[in-house]
C-alpha cells in the first residue's frame, strides 16, 4: 500500500511538471531562443519525466498484475530508471549557466557531442547491467540491495555534480540563500541511495521495519519534489537574468542610436553654423559692394585711382604723386580721404584700392597714360 502511494504521488506530480517543463522548452524554442541556452530545460524536462513514466509503470505492475515491490524485474525497472534520469541530468549540467569554472563532471560531459555521451554512457553501463542482471536474476541468495549497486555510484556522482553547479548558479545569479535547499536535496538524494543499499534485515535490528520503509517512501517523494523546485527556481531566474541583458542589449542599442544621432546633429549644426557665417560675410561682402557703387568720388580722386592702378602695386605713393607733379601730401590726403569714403583699412590698403579702380574703370580717368603718350 505504502509502495502504491508513493509511486502514486511521484508519477502524478513528475508526469505534470514534465509536460510543463517541455511547453516552456517549445515556447522558448518558438521565440527564437537560442538552442544551448535552453537545452537544459529539455534535458530536465527528460529526466523528470523519467521518474514519472517509471513511477507509472510500477503502479501498473503492482496493482495490476499484483506483483510484490521487491520483485526482481519491479527493480530492474527502477535501476534503469535510475540510470536514465541521471544520464539526462548529467546532459543538463552544462546548460546551468554561471560565470566560474566548471566542475571535472561537466568538464567531460562536454568534451563528447550529446549522441557521443549518450553512447559511451549506454555501452558501458549497459555491459555493468547485463553483467549483474545475469548473476543476479536466477541467485536468490543475492539481494536486491547487490543490483542497486550498478546505480549508485551514478546516483552519488550526480548529486555531488549538481550540488556544486547549482550553488555556482544561485552564486552567480546573487541568490545564495537557495545554498541551503541545495544541500538539502543532496541530504536527500544520499539518504535515498542509503535506503536502497543498506540490507533491510539489518536495518530492523535498530530500526521498525514501517517506519524504515515510510523513510525510504518519504525521502524518494521529497527528493524529487526538490529537485523540481529547485529546477523551477533556476529556470525562472534564467529567464529573468535573459529578458534582463535583453533588456539592457535594446537600452544599449537605443543608447547607441542616440549617440550617434546627437554626433550627427552637432555635425549639421555646425555645418549650418558655417554656412550661416558663409551667409553673413557674403551679405556684408555685397552692402559693402553696393555702398561703394552709391559713393561718389570726385574727378581728381578718380584720376588719383586710375594714375594709381595704372602704374600699379610697383609705384609708390611718392612716384605716383611725381608723376602727377603734385606733393606727396596733397596725394597722401587723396587717398585717406578715398579710404575712408571705402571703408578699406590696413596694410593691403593700397591693393584694395587699385582692384577697386580697376574693376569700376576708373583706369581711363588716369592721366599719366595721356601724358606718356604726349612725351613719346
Amino acid at each position: 500500500m505504502l509502495a502504491t502511494i508513493e509511486y502514486t504521488v511521484i508519477a502524478i506530480v513528475c508526469l505534470i511538471s514534465a509536460v510543463v517543463i517541455q511547453r516552456i522548452f517549445v515556447k522558448e524554442r518558438q521565440r527564437g531562443t537560442s538552442k544551448a541556452a535552453i537545452q537544459g530545460i529539455k534535458w530536465f524536462g527528460l529526466a523528470i519525466f523519467v521518474w514519472g513514466l517509471g513511477a507509472l509503470i510500477n503502479i501498473l505492475l503492482i496493482s495490476g498484475l499484483q506483483w510484490e515491490a521487491t520483485n526482481r524485474v519491479i527493480i530492474y525497472w527502477g535501476v534503469l530508471i535510475s540510470l536514465a534520469n541521471s544520464l539526462f541530468i548529467l546532459l543538463s549540467l552544462p546548460s546551468i549557466e554561471h560565470g566560474k569554472k566548471r566542475g571535472l563532471v561537466v568538464r567531460l560531459v562536454e568534451r563528447f557531442s550529446t549522441w557521443e555521451f549518450i553512447g559511451v554512457y549506454a555501452v558501458v553501463l549497459g555491459m555493468i547491467a547485463f553483467v549483474f542482471i545475469a548473476t543476479s536474476y536466477s541467485n536468490e541468495t543475492i539481494s536486491n540491495n547487490f543490483i542497486w549497486l550498478i546505480d549508485i555510484p551514478i546516483s552519488v556522482l550526480v548529486a555531488v555534480s549538481l550540488l556544486f553547479e547549482l550553488n555556482k548558479a544561485f552564486t552567480s545569479r546573487q541568490m545564495k540563500f537557495m545554498y541551503l535547499p541545495t544541500f538539502m536535496l543532496f541530504a536527500l538524494i544520499l539518504v535515498a541511495v542509503s535506503h536502497r543499499i543498506i540490507p533491510q534485515d539489518r536495518m530492523v535490528q535498530v530500526i521498525d521495519q514501517d517506519f524504515w520503509a515510510l523513510a525510504g517512501s518519504i525521502t524518494a517523494i521529497s527528493f524529487k519534489f526538490l529537485f523540481i523546485l529547485l529546477f523551477s527556481i533556476l529556470l525562472y531566474s534564467w529567464k529573468f537574468l535573459s529578458e534582463k541583458e535583453q533588456q539592457q542589449s535594446v537600452l544599449q542599442q537605443i543608447s547607441g542610436d542616440i549617440d550617434r544621432l546627437t554626433t550627427h546633429n552637432e555635425q549639421l549644426s555646425l555645418a549650418n553654423e558655417s554656412h550661416l557665417d558663409t551667409i553673413k560675410n557674403m551679405k556684408i561682402e555685397m552692402q559693402l559692394l553696393k555702398e561703394a557703387s552709391k559713393i561718389e568720388l570726385s574727378l581728381r580722386q578718380k584720376e588719383v585711382l586710375g594714375n594709381l592702378a595704372f602704374l600699379g602695386t610697383d609705384a609708390s605713393y611718392t612716384e605716383v604723386a611725381e608723376a602727377m607733379h603734385i606733393s606727396t601730401d596733397g596725394f597722401q590726403t587723396h587717398i585717406h580721404q578715398i579710404k575712408k569714403m571705402l571703408n578699406i583699412s590696413g596694410s593691403e590698403g593700397k591693393g584694395q584700392l587699385i582692384a577697386f579702380a580697376k574693376e569700376h574703370g576708373l583706369i581711363k580717368y588716369a592721366t599719366l597714360g595721356n601724358t606718356h603718350k604726349q612725351d613719346g
